[in-house]
Parts: C-alpha cells; sequence; structure tokens
C-alpha cells in the first residue's frame, strides 16, 4: 500500500464522528426551534396572559429574552460544529434545568423540557468520549 492511501483513509471520518456531527445537527435544530418559540412569546405572537413581554412578570421578561437570544446562537454553532456552540447549549439547557427546577413557583414544572435536555446531555458525552477515544487511538498508532 502506498502512503496516499494510507492517509486517505485517516482523512474520512470515521462513523463515531459522523454521529457526532449530526447528532450536534439535530441538537441545532431542536435549538433553533426553543429559540424561535422564545422570540413567538416574546413579540406577542401567540395569545395568552405571559405570551407577551410587556405583560410578563419581570422573572420571564429575563429568561425569555436571554434565551431568546441564546438559543439561535447555540444552533449557529452547534450546527457548525463549533465548540463555543456547545457552550451555549449547555448554558441554555442548564439555565432551563435551573428555572423549572429550582423555581418551579415561579417558571412552572416542566419535567419534559428537562429530561431532553440531560438525555441531550448525556448522548452528547457518550458520542463525544467515542470521538475521543477512537483520536487517541489513531495518534498512538
Amino acid at each position: 500500500m502506498n502512503t496516499f492511501t494510507t492517509n486517505r483513509a485517516r482523512i474520512e471520518p470515521s462513523s463515531a464522528e459522523l454521529a457526532f456531527v449530526w447528532f450536534q445537527r439535530v441538537i441545532a435544530g431542536y435549538c433553533l426551534l426553543f429559540g424561535t418559540l422564545y422570540w413567538i412569546r416574546l413579540i406577542g405572537f401567540h395569545p395568552g396572559s405571559l405570551w407577551r413581554f410587556d405583560l410578563m412578570p419581570v422573572q420571564w421578561q429575563v429568561a425569555s429574552a436571554c434565551l431568546a437570544v441564546f438559543f439561535p446562537f447555540a444552533a449557529i454553532g452547534l450546527w457548525m460544529t463549533a465548540s463555543w456552540g456547545a457552550v451555549m447549549w449547555f448554558i441554555c439547557a442548564v439555565a432551563e434545568t435551573v428555572m423549572y427546577l429550582v423555581y418551579p413557583h415561579i417558571f412552572g414544572y416542566r419535567l419534559p423540557i428537562v429530561a431532553a435536555h440531560m438525555a441531550a446531555i448525556t448522548i452528547y458525552a457518550i458520542l463525544w468520549y467515542l470521538v475521543y477515544r477512537e483520536r487517541k487511538a489513531a495518534q498512538q498508532e
């Protein structure tokens, strides 16, 4: 085998790397959806008592404004597979988890959202570890 074919085999991504990239893109879509829902809440497009910014309590105004900006920003970073995208997504997930678990009397108790964040973070960590282990093994060869 010549050096061209051995180098070419190293350039192609592994199945774990492809799964990791596609998982990040799925989460990017999830973040874009959440960001859109927060923007709908901010502009008052949906009818309801707390669905307009000027009618929201202050804590909902702060949370909605921050997450309406952070979620789309995280979506862009995750889609590009940039490291800051995962950091922004983690900040959003922690913020919503704290909102719904620590302050349910203010924000409500939304266990499905918290469970989705925890499941996504767990899958992300597993895929990241698999990619890390493959890269480390490739470096040792």
